[in-house]
Parts: C-alpha cells; structure tokens; sequence
C-alpha cells in the first residue's frame, strides 16, 4: 500500500504483530502532549489542597488524585486521537507526520475515530463521577481542541491563540478537583499555561516552517518570511509568563523559593528568546523548544516543593 510515496503496512497485514497495533495506538494518543497534560493538572490538583492534605495521603485524597490523573489523560488521548484524524490528509504531505499511524496504514480512520471517542467517554465519565464543573472544564477542552482549534489551523494564523486556551485548561481542571471550585490560583495557573505555549510552539512552528507550508497551513511562521514577527512574539510571551510566574506568592499559592526560582529560570528562557531575535536560525528556535520545556517543567516542581 502506497502513502506520500512510501511503501506501508496495510491495516491488519499479517506482519503486523500485536505490538506493533498497540504501539500505532498509543502513537494515536500523542503521550508527549498527553503526559504534559496530566503533569500539569497533577499541579493544579496539589496546588489546591488545603494545608498539607496531600502530603498525609488520606484515601479520599489520594483516589481523587488518581481519578483526576486518570480521568485527563484519557480525554486528552481521546481528543488527540481525534485530531489524528481530522488532519491525516495534511499529515500526508508533511515529513515531520507522514509516518503518523493513520497516513502510514497502520490505523484505519474509522478504528480511531471509535479509539478517540472511547476514550474521552470514559474520561469524562470518571471526572463526573467526582466533579461536574471539572468535567465540564475538560468537555470544554476536547470541544475547543477538537471542535475549534483544529478547524480552524488550516483557516487563520489566530488558530495558534485559539489553541492555547484548551492547553491551559487541564491546571485548571485540576485545581478544581483539588479544591473543588474554580479560584484566583487556578485561573493564574490557566493564564501561566497559556503564556508558556506562544514561545514553546512558535520555536516549533519556526523549525518546520517549510512543512507547514507544505501542508497548507496559514500559521504566523509561514507568513512571517524574516521572523522578526515571530522573534517579537517569543520574547514579548516570555516575558509576560516569567512576571506571571513570578506572582505566584501573591496569591498565597507558593512562596520565596519558587519566586526566585522563576526569576532566575526565566532569565534563561528570556536569555534564549533573545538569542533567537538576534540570529532566527533553526538552531536557535530549537534551543528556546527545549529551554520551554525545562522551564515549565523546574517551575512546576518549584511550586510542589514550594507550595504555600
């Protein structure tokens, strides 16, 4: 069977061994996105718990926790799954996606759509069982991800805004599930989320701007020939999440530790935006990719170490 002219597995080849089925769908879920997504919930969770709750790993306290984990992870697969589908067409043209389960053979479309759909029943399913508005916040992900900023990518460069509001939801849903109602420190941890993904996926975006355009997507990278727009971008949304970060203390949700330690992590991420604007080449974009995801991921770790 020939896809983007490459030679696949045909879906249900006798060469196909059971491993390689489950691994296609465990690629279906996006893990790397998936595994952000629950890390980050996990944090609004723990971020919301009164006192020290967690800390005594009480039953209720700790099945909640779980069930959260549990229940994000299953609604982001299933979205991700989803959005696999929509764009298997454009993934065909792209060399960073043609090898994806569904334009390589390996998924049928309609084996995954039934995957994707599957898997964000029970996820809301199991965050309903314990909260509503929690599962009501991750209803409104999967709507937003699958029903609005997907669509939309192939329309307008705004779809990238568009799509920061459904990755900034789980530390939201989270804390919800943790404290059980939505508060300032969760709406900061929601516009945290938000700010940190401008930089993280426009480096990505600059680094395969040449597939982007291949497949026809309108994104600002694309648009921008220089980068100079896109350098303006990073560094103007980096500065923003390091002074959000860094209010964290204000609103009683960490304390001096995680402040310093977000000022002085985001010298380095703003120090790599800065090298980006001044030199826009792939190599750079790739060192504020990683930067990005070194930052979030020692800011959320301050913020655990740290709670207030």
């Amino acid at each position: 069977m020939q896809q983007s002219g490459m030679q696949s597995i045909a879906v249900g080849s006798p060469s196909q061994t059971l491993r390689d089925i489950l691994s296609a769908y465990h690629e279906l879920t996006k893990p790397g996105i998936t595994m952000m997504v629950v890390i980050t919930a996990a944090a609004g969770f723990y971020l919301a718990l009164p006192g020290n709750a967690f800390v005594t790993l009480t039953f209720e306290y700790a099945a909640r926790f779980l069930a959260t984990l549990a229940g994000t992870a299953l609604v982001s697969a299933g979205s991700c799954a989803l959005n696999h589908v929509m764009e298997r067409r454009y993934d065909e043209q792209m060399k960073r996606t043609m090898n994806r389960p569904i334009p390589s053979g390996r998924v049928r479309s309609e084996h995954a759509v039934v995957f994707g759909l599957a898997l964000t029943v029970a996820g809301l399913a199991l965050l309903g069982s314990l909260n509503m508005l929690a599962a009501s916040l991750a209803a409104l992900t999967w709507i937003m991800y699958i029903g609005v900023y997907t669509p939309l990518k192939r329309k307008t460069q705004l779809a990238t805004l568009i799509g920061g509001i459904p990755g900034a939801l789980p530390p939201l849903g989270g804390w919800v599930m943790g404290g059980g109602r939505i508060e300032a420190g969760g709406i900061l941890l929601f516009i945290i989320l938000f700010l940190w993904q401008m930089p993280h996926f426009l480096s990505l975006a600059w680094m395969y701007r040449k597939d982007y355009e291949r497949g026809g997507f309108p994104m600002l990278t694309v648009l921008d020939e220089t980068g100079m727009v896109v350098a303006r971008h990073i560094v103007s949304y980096t500065v923003l999440l390091v002074l959000f970060s860094a209010s964290l203390g204000a609103f009683g949700v960490t304390g001096m530790i995680s402040f310093v330690g977000s000022l002085a992590l985001g010298a380095g991420f703003i120090a790599m935006g800065l090298r980006f604007f001044l030199d826009r080449s792939s190599a750079k974009a790739r060192a504020v990719l990683l930067s990005s995801y070194v930052y979030l991921l020692a800011i959320l770790a301050l913020m655990f170490i740290d709670k207030a």
